[in-house]
């Protein structure tokens, strides 16, 4: 998938930065390790911490005390503020509860948002699956 991902940019000179707070920053190496995606990746930047988010990409104080670390205007902000810092084209984010513990009945564990912005706008897709049913191989990089 990252290979196809990396040919399209490729193809259409388009350069993409992601911000990640789930999965260790899984998303950029996977790309990362793709030959010829430096032409196309301009950053990541793993930001567990609410302070990571307010600092690195703007996320508002406000957004985390209201809707919390993992939603879906986090993911909004995060997409929208690797874009603003990084200039690339296209921005992709993704924030988490990967578990086991931490869930909560609004947000279970395997609970995601996954944003995606460009100049022209921003969208945020949910999934929600239990990650246990999930073997655990499935999880590892």
């Amino acid at each position: 998938m990252e290979e196809a991902l990396v040919e399209a940019l490729s193809d259409k000179n388009l350069t993409l930065a992601v911000a990640e707070s789930l999965h260790w920053g899984f998303i950029a190496h996977r790309i990362t390790n793709v030959p010829g995606a430096s032409k196309v990746f301009q950053a990541g930047v793993v930001s567990y911490a609410n302070e990571a988010k307010e600092g690195f990409l703007g996320v508002s104080s406000q957004t985390l005390e209201t809707h919390g670390a993992v939603s879906e205007a986090t993911a909004r902000a995060m997409a929208e503020g690797i874009l603003r810092q990084t200039g690339a084209d296209l921005a992709l984010s993704v924030t988490g509860i990967a578990g086991p513990s931490g869930g909560t009945a609004d947000k279970p564990v395997g609970t995601v948002f996954l944003g995606v912005a460009d100049r022209h706008g921003s969208q945020v897709f949910k999934q929600a699956q239990s990650l246990r049913s999930r073997k655990p191989s499935s999880l590892s990089p």
